[in-house]
């Protein structure tokens, strides 16, 4: 039994969120067909969920899932960011030609409810997103059928929603972000350092976009805080 014990602080007052989620239909399957979740649920993470889970699992995969490319489209003002400054963090686009690589859990007996339960406050009250059933395909070479996974998206329409914009702008938005989970720069750099390091293979060109040019602006940022310290310093003549 795997577990991770980093999970958000309890908020009073928050909704109580439903412990079964209410499932769209995977690709290529008739939309409105009736999908339940049976023993043991597959949860698919490709954001914070590759490197903090949150909740005990049984085993994971690192793997993919096609139909979908990875975007910096959804607004966060809990987890990486604030009212004031929302922070960026990813979604999912419908992209038929694209596949986003991430990590897969496996939930048995108490495992489902608790998982679901957390997943459901995390990613769907506080994050705005929706469930939708995925087929992942894992990255091991013995592997044979794709495996039905859960999966949380942000679509446009939940109020949190940023959409597009260019890598430099967000970037930008990321530099001066931070949340009750950490600053936003974190959380982009985990996410390209598991892309690095577990998916050497796959392209992500989005997420290093973003990261290429954070890391171009931030030296600019050092001189200029520089510039500020060494202004601050210098004794000023007076006037009288």
């Amino acid at each position: 039994m795997k577990h991770d014990p980093q999970r958000p602080e309890e908020r009073p007052g928050w909704p109580e969120p439903p412990l079964s989620p209410v499932l769209s239909s995977p690709p290529g399957e008739a939309e409105g067909a009736e999908l339940k979740l049976t023993p043991p649920v597959w949860i698919f993470g490709y954001g914070s969920l590759v490197w903090r889970p949150g909740f005990e699992f049984t085993s994971r995969k690192v793997g993919f899932i096609r139909g979908y490319s990875r975007r910096f489209w959804q607004g966060d003002t809990f987890h990486r960011g604030s009212e004031r400054m929302p922070g960026r963090v990813v979604t999912l686009l419908e992209d038929c030609g694209a596949c986003t690589w991430g990590v897969a859990y496996e939930v048995r007996g108490e495992q489902i409810a608790a998982s679901l339960q957390y997943l459901n406050m995390r990613e769907a009250v506080l994050g705005g997103y929706d469930t939708k059933l995925v087929k992942f395909h894992p990255q091991e070479k013995d592997a044979e059928e794709p495996i039905l996974a859960l999966v949380y998206i942000a679509t446009p329409q939940n109020p949190s929603y940023l959409g597009p914009a260019s890598e430099e702008d967000i970037a930008a938005q990321i530099i001066v972000s931070s949340g009750c989970a950490g600053h936003n720069i974190e959380y982009l750099l985990r996410l390209a350092d598991f892309m690095r390091f577990f998916c050497p293979q796959a392209e992500d060109k989005h997420l290093f976009s973003i990261e290429e040019a954070l890391i171009s602006i931030l030296p600019c940022l050092w001189k200029t805080e520089e510039s500020l310290e060494e202004t601050a310093s210098v004794p000023q003549k007076s006037t009288s």
